[in-house]
């Protein structure tokens, strides 16, 4: 399994703080902000790994991160997405270095307090398809909400007003190759980008699309500067208080074995 971080996009939510350099690269509270999907997918055993990002400050993610070996990783590699274009345009940017293999992608403004390793686990079994991770929310209305049957997925809708569960879909995918032919065919939304949401809803009409339930806390730092600060608080307070799960030595020892 390899991995996927995307940290592309303008951040104009956080204006002004992002008028000078990539939201992704704010701090939360100690660590750059980048550095927290990295650690998740360290985590769950994956050892390469791509950035996908962008614009005038693409180059401070190589000053910051170099080849990755602070986080013990096997490979850490890096791509320019020269134009906004949609979550699912600066993932195709990352065909070349996955190949054939099966893959994990998370939102760079993603901050998850807790392990996805078993999710992982489970989606190496699944022989096709895609998975996507879910969190219970009080306000599903705000996110994408999945229509589930069973052990699948068959729609994603897209903030609805009468939401049919209270579960909200997380910036983490689990996808096969495949899923790169999927967006050669994707036509642009309304908003002029190509929508990974159009991805699942692809995977979920074929039967294809599994999920699992993200039990720990998320956080999604890019949403606004109020959130932005709820999420540096909560991380602040998660490493005073608690044995920091986001912890590099760890991680180092856990990619060393």
């Amino acid at each position: 399994m390899k991995g996927v971080v995307l940290a592309g996009g303008l951040g104009t939510r956080l204006y002004p703080l992002t008028k000078i350099t990539n939201k992704h690269l704010l701090p939360i509270y100690d660590l750059p902000m980048i550095y927290y999907p990295i650690m998740t997918l360290v985590d769950a055993g994956i050892k390469e790994i791509m950035i996908v990002t962008g614009g005038n400050y693409a180059g401070e993610f190589l000053r910051l991160l170099g080849d990755g070996r602070e986080f013990g990783l096997k490979q850490l590699t890096y791509a320019y997405q020269e134009k906004e274009g949609g979550i699912a345009h600066a993932l195709s940017y990352a065909q070349n270095f996955i190949g054939n293999d099966k893959f994990v992608v998370i939102l760079g403004d993603n901050i998850l307090d807790g392990s996805i390793k078993k999710a992982v686990d489970n989606f190496k079994k699944q022989k096709e398809g895609a998975k996507i991770l879910l969190k219970e929310v009080p306000n599903p209305q705000d996110y994408g909400v999945p229509v589930i049957e069973g052990d699948k997925i068959v729609d994603v809708i897209e903030k609805p007003e009468n939401p049919p569960t209270n579960y909200a879909v997380i910036g983490v995918y689990m996808y096969h190759p495949d899923v790169f032919n999927i967006i050669k065919e994707l036509k642009p939304s309304k908003r002029g980008e190509l929508e990974i949401s159009d991805v699942n809803a692809i995977y979920a009409k074929q039967g294809k699309l599994t999920y699992d339930i993200f039990e720990g806390w998320w956080g999604d730092a890019g949403v606004s500067v109020d959130i932005y600060l709820e999420v540096c608080n909560y991380v602040a307070l998660r490493k005073k208080s608690n044995p920091p799960y986001w912890n590099l030595e760890r991680l180092r020892n856990l990619n060393a074995k």
